[in-house]
This record gives structure tokens, sequence and C-alpha cells, in this order.
């Protein structure tokens, strides 16, 4: 009887990261959820454990990169294999144009954003070798498409993530690893609360919702090994 697949989470405990975590609990997945959040992160495992699924919490500053070599340890010495990897932890500031952002915002959006995936992705590159496993990378319509409102900061970050990807088709192919540059356009989550201007109910109401972006992780999860999804942008009908 094969294993049961191993999923590694970041920013597990809230929107995109949690709905995907819980939806590939309900695949079968084993999910190991990591985030700065405890308290988020053991609310999400026990509403999949009460579901009959698997999950096991992995506090994890995603910047530290020791703090994530680590984090790699404890996932193999559990669990003993690594097939997946969802990176969902994100960050933005409401001061996001040239003529009001500070620098101390800029690196911690670009340390989150991108620094913190490359992280990750190194650290957890050798196990998803063996599985010929599969990356998906969380980044934003902003990361597709060029949105003004979004910020320098934040738009830069979520551009370099579509290299990222790209050097991992690349180079890892013949090892079977597979990775997808995930835009999402607008979602409903607390990320929102960000903004400048936050959106209210009535602009919520219109976007996506976390469990939309979670199909599409699940999607691209349960593809076939000889399948690779480069790019998949996913955005309301309200979009702009």
């Amino acid at each position: 009887m094969a294993k049961q697949r191993v999923l590694w989470v970041t920013g597990g405990g809230s929107g995109m990261g949690a709905a995907s975590a819980e939806a590939a609990a309900r695949d079968g997945w084993t999910v190991v959820l990591s985030g700065r959040r405890v308290d988020r992160l053991e609310q999400v495992a026990a509403t999949i454990t009460a579901s009959g699924g698997t999950a096991a919490v992995l506090p994890l500053d995603a910047a530290d990169p020791a703090a994530v070599a680590s984090a790699r340890d404890t996932v193999l010495e559990r669990f003993g294999r690594l097939d997946a990897v969802v990176l969902a932890a994100g960050l933005n500031a409401p001061r996001r144009r040239w003529d009001d952002q500070s620098l101390p915002d800029f690196r911690a959006i670009v340390d989150t954003n991108l620094t913190a995936v490359v992280a990750v992705v190194d650290a957890a590159l050798p196990a998803l070798r063996e599985s010929g496993g599969v990356v998906v990378v969380v980044s934003s319509y902003a990361g597709w498409s060029f949105q003004p409102g979004a910020g320098v900061a934040y738009s830069a970050s979520k551009t370099a993530l579509g290299s990222v990807v790209r050097s991992l088709n690349q180079q890892e192919a013949h090892h079977g690893v597979r990775a997808t540059h995930l835009c999402p356009g607008d979602v409903a989550t607390d990320f929102l609360d960000q903004r400048p201007s936050v959106p209210d109910a009535a602009a919520r109401s219109a976007m996506l919702q976390p469990e939309d972006i979670a199909r599409a992780v699940s999607f691209v999860l349960e593809a076939p090994s000889y399948m690779r999804v480069d790019e998949l942008v996913v955005s309301p009908v309200s979009q702009r």
C-alpha cells in the first residue's frame, strides 16, 4: 500500500493557504501547515482532522532560512517524504507608491513574497526530486498583468515569481518536478485589509472566494505526473 502523499503549505493559517490545505486533505493528502500565527494554524488543523483528514502544525517564519531548513527536516523526519509544496504566504502595505512607500516595507514585502518562496523551494527541492513533486506558487494577477494599484514592491515581487517558476520547470523537469505560477485576481480574504482603501462587503461579494483558489490548487496537485501546469490565471468576471 502506497504511503499517503505529503503536502507542505506555507501561509496555511488563513485565506487561500488554509482553503487549499483543507481541499488537499479532502483529496487524501497529509497536510503540514506552516505560518507565523500558531493559533490560526491550529484552527485549520482542527477543521481538517474533524473532517477525517490528517494535518500537522509546523510554525515557521519562512523569511528565516535556518528555520526553513529545520522545518524541512522535521517534515521528512516525521513523514519520510514530501510530494508537494503550496506557497501561499503574502504581504503588502497600504503605502504602495513611489511617493509614499518606505524601504523597510519594501524589503519586508520582497522578503515574504519572493525570498521566502525561494528559501522554501530550495530547502524542499531534494525531497521533491525524489518524489517527482509539485510546487504551487500562489502569486497574483499582478504577477501576470501589471496592476497600477498593487504597489511597487508587491508588483515587483510577484512578477519575479514567474521567473522562479519558469527556472524550476526548465531546470528540474528531468527530475519530474513540476511548478505552477498561480495568479489569482481579487479574492475575498483578510489580505484585502492591507489595501489603502479597504473593499466593503458588496465589493467582496463579487470577488473570488478562497475555495475557488483551492479548487485551482487541487486541479494542479491532482494532475497526472506527465502533465505540468506552467501558469494558471483565475479572476472574477469583475476583474479589470
